[in-house]
């Protein structure tokens, strides 16, 4: 099982937006980091395309089941529908993330609080992009 651990935000909400992510195995072993300016967004939108891009990585290294671990509480809660989806914007990435989700053989979404290890990496390689982006 791949490990992937995502942060997205926005400087504003919405704001100047960014997502990061970590591939990692399962005996720790950091497989892939990556983190990018997104453009104008919010921060739940920012949230899911950090998740959608580490999907879209897993994907493509022909990873067949997933953990995605994020600290964004609503996100994680929409995923798994234990929240509905209020905000109309958001159906459009739930969509994607379900869409990419097929082709999994399981895909497991957990919600950890943001001082976790890999969560707190990913949150000052999203801050350390938007900062190189406001220089």
């Amino acid at each position: 099982m791949l490990h992937l651990y995502t942060d997205g935000a926005s400087r504003g909400n919405p704001g100047k937006g960014a997502i990061a992510f970590m591939a990692v195995s399962e005996h720790q072993a950091i497989l892939r980091e990556h983190a990018e300016i997104i453009g104008e967004t919010t921060n739940n939108v920012a949230e899911y395309q950090a998740i959608i891009h580490a999907l879209e990585y897993a994907l493509d290294s022909g990873e067949k089941e997933v953990t995605v671990t994020s600290d964004s509480l609503l996100v994680i809660s929409q995923l798994n529908n234990t929240y509905k989806i209020k905000a109309r914007h958001l159906f459009a990435y739930y969509g994607q993330v379900k869409e990419l989700e097929r082709h999994f053989k399981r895909a497991v979404y957990k919600h950890v609080p943001r001082e976790n290890k890999y969560i707190s990496q990913c949150d000052a390689m999203v801050n350390e992009v938007l900062d190189r982006q406001e220089k």
